[in-house]
């Protein structure tokens, strides 16, 4: 088995870079550096934290051209799409560093016969396996918050994006953090696995689809270590009896085809009552055909290539599996031929339980679109999913919309009447089978900590 992997331009399909990936004994060692980094790092004061990753998000903005360009080359992101990445995750870093000083504050209370304080300490080193999709928001969104509560971490990131792993650690340096605070490891996936055993390694967060996610929270339930899970969704979207129909179909299509239509939280199921449908169906169709498909660096360009063939490959094998069993290709569907992993704008409709179009999340510019009966069946086919990431509600009635999102959706996140990615200042995260756990909003600042309970007796 080769021990090198070349990470390859979706849109050439010309090789970029070829690296060598650490045995496991490498890769341990850069934990145990790790590990001694985290004995000094944890006793370094918020403030200074805070100072670090302050300058960590004006070199994001600095270098945001550089960074946005990468993430085309090594996966397909539409140039303009990657820098806002970047300025989310800028923002992610000021946040943490605004707000991490008084989450992490220790807290005073009473108790009988004394008083007591509730401490907020770091616990070491943070194994992260991070996906390919948003290669630097991802190592971000756990990274600031678990080294601004004084832990280190260790990044295993998909092998196809190894460029921007370095390019991270690269900028951590750059802004004053300590050696081995954050180390990048390119490793596989078997190794990965093999590192949560390691002593050092006090957790794991995961991003990346259901079935990998067990293995890795079984994997670390053996040895007694916490996990945080991001997995798979395929978030429904309602589109209500007295929705703006005009603005459910602007916003589904955005929300749908936003990062190549490769994103965990994302307009995947379009559940629309049956009074609109038919309307619905032939907008959304009309709009996927008017999208421009092509060279992701290039201006006006709305879709860019898949990140791999595989993937490409992967996801028309489900549409096929889908038609098979009876759905209907309203749009798209078909390979094109041309140099660059690419799939078209493509809807299904006619689904039913049983197709991978309606059960299984589909990652990539394909959409669900499924008939309710009424509202109350809308929301009976979102729950109805194994999933529960992110979703969306289309009402004229916000205040019955977010009676719907508080008591009804069986979902993490829920847009009403728009749609956005993640805000550095509320919970991400999902429920049932797309994981546990939370991170921005300063969520994510205590998931990796010892809650600490002192207690002073009075003499």
């Amino acid at each position: 088995m080769s021990n090198t992997v070349n990470t390859i331009n979706p849109t050439t399909e010309q090789i970029i870079n070829t690296y060598t990936l650490l045995s496991q004994q490498q890769a341990e060692q850069v934990i145990e550096k790790s590990h001694q980094t985290y004995l000094q790092w944890r006793l370094v004061s918020v403030t200074e934290r805070a100072k670090h990753l302050n300058k960590l998000a004006s070199l994001f903005e600095e270098q945001k051209d550089a960074i946005a360009k990468l993430m085309t080359e090594e996966m397909g992101k539409v140039y303009a799409q990657g820098l806002q990445e970047v300025e989310l995750c800028a923002g992610i870093c000021r946040y943490s560093a605004e707000h991490g000083p008084k989450i992490l504050a220790d807290e005073e209370r009473d108790m009988d016969g004394g008083r007591a304080i509730v401490s907020y300490q770091p616990t070491g080193v943070l194994l992260g396996i991070q996906p390919w999709n948003f290669p630097l928001y991802q190592v971000i969104r756990y990274s600031a918050a678990n080294i601004m509560a004084g832990n280190t971490t260790v990044l295993k990131h998909a092998s196809n994006v190894f460029g921007m792993a370095e390019k991270i650690e690269t900028l951590f340096k750059q802004a004053g953090f300590p050696e081995h605070c954050f180390s990048n490891l390119l490793i596989d996936g078997k190794t990965a696995s093999a590192l949560i055993a390691h002593k050092a390694i006090s957790g794991v967060t995961f991003t990346g689809s259901d079935s990998t996610g067990k293995e890795v929270a079984e994997q670390a339930g053996k040895y007694v270590k916490k996990t945080v899970l991001e997995l798979g969704s395929n978030d429904a979207f309602l589109v209500l009896d007295d929705a703006d129909l005009e603005l459910a179909v602007k916003t589904c299509v955005t929300g749908r085809m936003i990062n190549n239509g490769e994103t965990c939280v994302s307009a995947k199921r379009f559940v629309v009552v049956e009074s609109l449908y038919d309307d619905f169906k032939a907008q959304v169709k009309q709009q996927f055909e008017a999208m421009k498909m092509g060279d992701p660096m290039a201006d006006g360009t709305d879709l860019g290539p898949m990140a791999r063939k595989d993937l490409r490959d992967g996801i028309h094998e489900q549409v096929m599996q889908s038609v098979k069993a009876g759905a209907n290709i309203v749009t798209g569907g078909e390979i094109p031929e041309q140099t660059g992993f690419y799939y078209p704008p493509t809807l299904l409709d006619n689904l039913a339980p049983g197709m991978p179009a309606y059960d299984d999340e589909l990652f990539g510019p394909v959409a669900s679109l499924i008939k309710a009966k009424d509202n109350n069946d809308a929301m009976k086919i979102a729950n109805s999913s194994r999933y529960g990431l992110g979703g969306g509600i289309f009402s004229k009635d916000e205040k019955k919309a977010i009676e719907l999102a508080k008591k009804h959706f069986d979902t993490g996140m829920i847009n009403i009447n728009g749609y956005g990615l993640a805000q550095p200042n509320l919970p991400f995260g999902g429920v049932k089978e797309s994981g546990y756990g939370r991170e921005h909003g300063g969520f994510g600042m205590r998931e990796f900590v010892n809650v600490k309970s002192i207690m002073i007796h009075s003499s």
